[in-house]
């Protein structure tokens, strides 16, 4: 896996630290382990799906959706990243 720079040069995680790990878990099968690994990964991944399938077909109310989607995944990361901090 390749080394968080930012938990390198700071000594703590990012937002970001654990997503490498998460989609390996995913890719074996794991999905629990994935989602405790980064909890962001699953609406990231809902968040991806939408919008590919937005670009190909026009959806009522796809901007709402993908602006809901968007803060749902920011969200997210955002109260895991501060989770971490704290604990």
């Amino acid at each position: 896996m390749l080394p968080c720079m930012s938990k390198k040069m700071t000594g703590m995680d990012c937002p970001g630290c654990g997503i490498q790990r998460s989609i390996s878990h995913i890719m074996k099968g794991e999905l629990i382990d994935a989602f405790f690994m980064y909890p962001g990964i699953y609406p990231m991944f809902i968040l991806f799906v939408f919008l590919t399938f937005d670009w190909f077909f026009k959806i009522n109310h796809g901007e709402k959706i993908k602006l809901t989607l968007a803060v749902l995944t920011i969200g997210t990361i955002l109260i895991n990243y501060v989770i971490k901090l704290i604990f």
